[in-house]
C-alpha cells in the first residue's frame, strides 16, 4: 500500500472536480476572512517579511562584488561602503545572507498559524459535508476513496498555501529584480539573456509536465486500485482465511502493483528527461551571461567584481528555477487534489431540512405511512402505495420476502431518503417538515449487525447519549444484560472492542448496541432484524432484552424469523412493495394466507433442523 511521492491525482470518475481557477477562488476566503482580522494581519505581516527578505537577497551580491573589487584593487567601494575594508565587506556579505534567511523564517513563523487554521477549517468542512450526504451517495462510494480525497485535498491546500505564496510569488519578484539590476548595471543585452532563459525554461517545464500528467494519472489509478484491493482484503481478513485465499489475494494485489510499477517506471524516465532539459537551458543561459561578462572584463569595461556579481546573480536565480520544476508539478497535483475535494464539497445533500422546518414534537409516537411510494431507481419501484398505521405505544412487525420493502420503510422512517409519493408522519407531522436532528433523536435503531467504534465498551454505550453519567451508562448495560460480562473483562468498561467490534461475539455486540439505544431513550424504536444473525440461545436471551426495551415505546420490528414477532400487537405482511395482509398472529394464521404459509414453512425448517 504505497503512496507515490511523484504522482498526480487522477480525477475520480465518481467525484466531480473543480477547475484550477475555481479551486484558487475557493481557497482565497480562508486566507482573507471577513470576520477574523487577525488572519489578515498575519498575512500582511508575512508579505512584508517576504518583501524585505527578497530586497536583502538581491542586494547580497553587491557586497560580494565590493569585496572582490577591494581585494583586486579594480574599483573604489560604493558610497555606502566607504571606509570598510575587504574583510568588513565580506562580513557585511555574510550578514546580508543571514538577514535574508532570518526574514524568510520570520515570514514562515507568522504565516504558519494562518495556514494551519485554513487546513483545519477545510478538513472539518469536508468531513461535516460528507456526513450530510445521503445514504444513497455513501452506498455507491468506497470509504477508502473518500478518505483519500480528504487527505490529498487537505495536503494539497497546505502545499499550495506554502509554495504559491512563498515560492512562486517570491521567485517572480526576485527574477524581476535581477532582470532590472542587469539592465541598469550592465545593459539591456544581459537582461534579454535572463528573460529569454527564464521564458524557455518555464515553457519547457510546463510543456513536459503536462505530458507527464497523463503518465502520472495512470500511475495514480494503479495506486488507488492496489490500495483498494489491500483495504478490502484486510477488512475481510477472516473471510480470506476461511477460504484459504491468502495466496489468491496476494496475487490479486501484485497484479495491481505490476500496473503501478510499469507506470512508475515511465514516470521516472520522463522525470529524467525533464531534469536534463531544464539543466541544458539553465546552463546555456548561465554560460552566455558569463561569457558576455568575461568579454567585458577583458575589454576593461567591467571589473572582476562585476564578473563575480553576474555569476552570483545567475546562481541565485538558477537555484529557485531548478526548484520550479518540482514546485510546478506539485502545484498541478495539489490543484487536482483540491479540485476533487472541492468537487466533493459541491455535491448537494439529497436530504436537507426545509427552510421552515421545526423540531419534532413527540406526543406519543404515532407513526403513519399514507400512500407511500418509493424507488431507489425510477425504473424499479420498491414501495407501491403502502398504508400502515402504527398507534403510539404499540409493537408492529413488518414481515415478507426479501425485496418486499421492509428495510426500505425503516430507512424512510429515519429519513435516509424522501418518499416519492405519499407521506410519512409522526404524531401528524410530515417528516419533510421537521428537522432531521430532532427526528433522529426520537428514533432508536437496533440493526441486524451492530457495528461498534474501535474504542472502549464505555465509549460505545455512551455514544447513545454522550452527556450521560457513568451510572446511567452502567444502568443501560444492566438493562441490556451485559453489565456482568463487562465486569468480567480484565479492563472492564475500558476494554477496547477492536475495529467494527470484532473482539466481541455477535451476541455481545448486539447487547452493547441495545445498551447504547436504551441510553438514548427514544420514544420510537426500530428493530431491523436485530436477532436474525444470532444462534438460537443468544437470540432467545436478546429477544427478552428487546421485549423489555420496547415497553412504553412505539416499536417497529422488521423480522425474518416469525417466531420472534408472534406476540406483536399487529403484523403487517409485505410483498412486492404492497401490504397484502395485516392482523395479529392468531388472526393471520386463521386466515390461512401468505403469513400462515410462511409460518408453516419456517416451522417445518425448524423441526428439520432440530431433527
Amino acid at each position: 500500500m504505497r503512496r507515490p511521492s511523484d504522482s498526480l491525482t487522477s480525477s475520480d470518475a465518481e467525484t466531480p472536480s473543480t477547475s484550477g481557477w475555481t479551486t484558487l477562488r475557493r481557497v482565497a476566503p480562508y486566507l482573507w476572512p471577513d470576520n477574523e482580522p487577525w488572519v489578515k494581519q498575519r498575512v500582511v505581516i508575512a508579505m512584508v517579511m517576504l518583501f524585505v527578505a527578497k530586497i536583502i537577497s538581491v542586494s547580497t551580491p553587491f557586497f560580494y562584488k565590493a569585496a572582490v573589487d577591494a581585494l583586486a584593487g579594480d574599483a573604489p567601494p560604493p558610497a555606502l561602503l566607504v571606509g570598510l575594508t575587504a574583510v568588513g565587506m565580506t562580513v557585511a556579505y555574510g550578514l546580508a545572507r543571514f538577514g535574508a534567511v532570518v526574514f524568510g523564517e520570520l515570514r514562515d513563523a507568522v504565516f504558519v498559524k494562518v495556514g494551519q487554521r485554513a487546513l483545519r477549517k477545510l478538513a472539518l468542512e469536508t468531513f461535516t459535508h460528507i456526513h450530510a450526504l445521503s445514504l444513497r451517495y455513501h452506498i455507491t462510494r468506497k470509504t477508502g476513496g473518500l478518505s483519500r480525497i480528504i487527505e490529498r485535498g487537505v495536503k494539497g491546500v497546505d502545499f499550495l498555501l506554502r509554495f504559491m505564496l512563498f515560492s512562486i510569488g517570491p521567485l517572480i519578484l526576485e527574477l524581476s529584480m535581477v532582470a532590472v539590476i542587469f539592465w541598469v548595471a550592465f545593459g539591456w543585452q544581459y537582461m534579454a539573456v535572463v528573460i529569454v532563459t527564464v521564458a524557455l525554461y518555464v515553457a519547457f517545464t510546463f510543456k513536459v509536465t503536462e505530458w507527464r500528467v497523463q503518465i502520472r494519472r495512470k500511475m495514480n489509478d494503479q495506486d488507488n486500485d492496489a490500495n483498494q484491493k489491500a483495504i478490502d482484503s484486510l477488512l475481510n481478513f477472516e473471510t480470506v482465511r476461511y477460504f484459504g485465499a491468502a495466496k489468491r489475494e496476494a496475487e490479486r494485489y501484485d497484479r495491481a502493483m505490476e500496473g503501478y510499477e510499469s507506470a512508475a517506471v515511465k514516470t521516472g524516465q520522463s522525470l529524467s528527461f525533464l531534469n536534463a532539459g531544464q539543466s541544458l537551458i539553465i546552463t546555456t543561459g548561465l554560460v552566455a551571461v558569463m561569457v558576455m561578462a568575461a568579454m567585458g572584463v577583458q575589454a576593461k569595461l567591467l571589473t572582476v567584481g562585476d564578473f563575480v556579481m553576474v555569476n552570483a546573480y545567475m546562481i541565485q536565480i538558477t537555484m529557485p528555477l531548478n526548484f520550479l520544476g518540482t514546485v510546478y508539478r506539485e502545484i498541478r497535483q495539489a490543484l487536482v487534489d483540491m479540485g476533487q475535494m472541492f468537487g466533493l464539497l459541491s455535491q448537494p445533500a439529497e436530504i436537507v431540512d426545509a427552510p421552515q422546518a421545526t423540531p419534532l414534537a413527540v406526543a406519543g409516537g404515532h407513526v403513519r405511512l399514507e400512500g407511500v411510494h418509493f424507488a431507489y431507481d425510477s425504473e424499479r419501484p420498491i414501495l407501491k402505495g403502502v398504508d400502515i398505521d402504527i398507534p403510539a405505544g404499540q409493537t408492529i412487525a413488518l414481515v415478507g420476502p426479501s425485496g418486499s420493502g421492509k428495510s426500505t420503510i425503516g430507512r424512510l422512517l429515519f429519513r435516509f431518503y424522501d418518499v416519492t409519493g405519499g407521506r410519512v408522519t409522526i404524531d401528524g407531522q410530515d417528516l419533510r417538515d421537521i428537522t432531521q436532528d430532532s427526528l433522529h433523536a426520537a428514533i432508536g435503531v437496533v440493526p441486524q449487525d451492530t457495528v461498534l467504534f474501535n474504542d472502549t465498551i464505555y465509549y460505545n454505550i455512551a455514544y447513545g447519549r454522550p452527556e450521560a453519567s457513568r451510572a446511567e451508562v452502567e444502568a443501560a448495560a444492566k438493562a441490556a444484560k451485559i453489565h456482568d460480562f463487562i465486569l468480567s473483562l480484565p479492563d472492564g468498561y475500558d476494554t477496547t472492542v477492536g475495529e467494527r467490534g470484532l473482539k466481541l461475539s455477535g451476541g455481545e455486540k448486539q447487547r452493547v448496541g441495545i445498551a447504547r439505544t436504551l441510553l438514548k431513550n427514544p420514544p420510537i424504536l426500530l428493530l431491523d432484524e436485530a436477532t436474525s444473525a444470532l444462534d438460537t440461545q443468544t437470540e432467545s436471551d436478546i429477544q427478552q432484552s428487546l421485549h423489555e426495551m420496547g415497553q412504553g415505546r412505539t416499536v417497529i420490528t422488521i423480522a425474518h424469523r416469525l417466531s420472534t414477532i408472534a406476540d406483536s400487537d399487529r403484523i403487517v405482511v409485505l410483498e412486492a412493495g404492497r401490504v397484502i395482509e395485516e392482523g395479529t398472529h392468531e388472526t393471520l394464521l386463521a386466515r390461512g394466507g401468505r403469513y400462515a404459509a410462511m409460518w408453516a414453512r419456517q416451522a417445518a425448517e425448524d423441526e428439520a433442523e432440530a431433527a
